[in-house]
């Protein structure tokens, strides 16, 4: 008897998951209607291969990322400074945390 298969990973990195979680979460809460992301991400992935990026999708969640915080800028859901602040501060956490703790942000 074979062992059962391993289920194929949606997601190559656990923030991957949570940056579509994000996305899809604002989407439903009504922040942004699916098919303007979709428009704004299309658009970064094809400037992002316009540059020259990797045809192998490996940039894939690095160019959704980039496009979700212009696109929360762009819709006065964010701004640059709060983003900057958030993504030093989880630098920090992730840098000061013990290998194999989870990292999460002090209060």
């Amino acid at each position: 008897m074979r062992p059962p298969a391993e289920p194929e990973r949606q997601f190559a990195e656990p923030w991957h998951a949570e940056l579509f979680a994000a996305t899809h979460a604002l989407a439903a809460a009504g922040a942004f209607a699916w098919p303007e992301w979709a428009a704004a991400f299309g658009d970064a992935l094809a400037r992002a291969d316009a540059a020259g990026g990797p045809k192998d999708s490996s940039d894939y969640y690095d160019v959704w990322l980039s496009a979700f915080e212009a696109f929360l800028i762009e819709r006065g859901l964010a701004d640059d400074d709060s983003l900057s602040g958030l993504k030093a501060a989880w630098t920090e956490a992730y840098l000061s945390t013990p290998h194999g703790e989870p990292v999460s942000l002090s209060e």
